[in-house]
């Protein structure tokens, strides 16, 4: 068994893969072709924002973020302390400090109530200024934006949806009205790295905003600061352009991915059915729908479940055995064990098992 069988789907879209990859190698132009721009208009129109501006990874999506809204030295940006490195690290790298947020007990996304505290803190101690807040929608989840949006106007933040893993999942209101990942804050980012529910066979990312100025912004950002052409530069930006190719493979995988998040949510559904008398397993809010990027559990026995599951043949995987406030390059910002309970119990306890679109046989789960 696979834990992310991406064979299996090359194999369902060989044909139709093949005919894109074969027709970009056709008209030779793989950087910026025509498949860059016919992706963006539709990632936008799937995703319900104005603008979609792809870039060169997900990484590279958080840091064009914070450049539009030019986070420097002496801001601070608000982010969980159980996510993947790349979250906080685009902090640091802009200059700027990443202050750590708890997580919540049942979603494992950032937690609201510790958000707004603190939020609070750096205000009283005046050493920093608060500028933005990071939230990213864990394992497919989206973070509970209602609360954190609010949370952001109150205290005059941009917000950042980081929507790598949560790509394709949604939140509908009490009113009805349905909003996808990728739609949430002033920007929301994605990553396009093959084990993600919307990958490429390389390394790519994208950037969603409704607003027109920072999607002018960052179109010059990520090809050199450019102004009318590549060669009138105007500000200082990166290389940072999806190639064509992979533009090309995104857009066979995006007109698949509905059906396969049909699929992840039945494949959760039977995992649900079969473990939720042994395990804590994931359970989704009402009106929320998750894009399932992993299917989490909890155990205190963590070491003894993933080897007997090795001995089945089934792969286990760990996200994240440590938070962002316990790593090494984070030292420096003075955080003690016990600062973050629940984000460090997570860390000691969560183990992901195999979740793709084309799991077909759970029998031995």
């Amino acid at each position: 068994m696979q834990f992310i069988d991406l064979q299996a789907q090359y194999q369902h879209l060989k044909s139709k893969i093949d005919k894109r990859i074969a027709d970009v190698l056709n008209h030779g132009k793989y950087i910026m072709g025509p498949e860059v721009q016919e992706l963006e208009q539709k990632l936008a129109d799937y995703v319900g924002v104005k603008h979609a501006i792809t870039c060169a990874n997900g990484t590279d999506a958080l840091s064009l973020a914070l450049m539009v809204f030019d986070i420097k030295v002496g801001d601070a940006v608000f982010c969980p302390t159980f996510t993947f490195f790349a979250t906080a690290e685009v902090i640091s790298f802009a200059n700027a400090t990443p202050v750590f947020v708890d997580s919540n007990e049942q979603t494992f996304n950032i937690c609201p109530n510790d958000l707004e505290k603190k939020i609070q803190k750096v205000i009283s101690e005046g050493k920093l200024k608060p500028k933005a807040i990071i939230a990213v929608d864990l394992f497919g989840l989206p973070a509970n934006y209602a609360e954190i949006e609010a949370i952001a106007k109150k205290y005059g933040l941009k917000l950042i949806e980081d929507a790598a893993q949560g790509f394709g999942g949604s939140i509908t209101d009490i009113q009805g009205n349905t909003k996808r990942a990728g739609s949430f804050g002033d920007i929301a980012t994605t990553s396009f790295f093959p084990a993600k529910p919307l990958g490429c066979y390389g390394d790519g990312g994208a950037i969603f905003t409704n607003n027109d100025e920072y999607a002018e912004l960052l179109r010059s950002y990520r090809v050199h600061g450019k102004g009318s052409d590549k060669y009138d530069n105007i500000r200082i930006g990166m290389n940072s352009r999806l190639d064509t190719i992979q533009a090309a493979i995104l857009l066979e995988k995006l007109a698949e991915f509905p059906q396969e998040l049909i699929n992840r949510n039945i494949a959760a559904a039977n995992y649900e059915a079969e473990l939720a008398n042994t395990y804590k397993t994931p359970q989704i809010p009402t009106g929320y729908e998750s894009s399932w990027a992993q299917y989490t559990l909890l155990s205190c026995d963590r070491e003894q479940v993933m080897s007997d599951y090795k001995e089945q043949g089934i792969p286990t995987v760990i996200y994240y055995g440590t938070c962002m406030h316990q790593q090494t390059a984070f030292a420096d910002l003075g955080y003690q064990e016990g600062d973050f309970p629940v984000a460090e119990k997570l860390c000691k306890q969560v183990f992901s098992l195999p979740m793709h679109p084309y799991i077909n046989n759970l029998q031995h789960i």
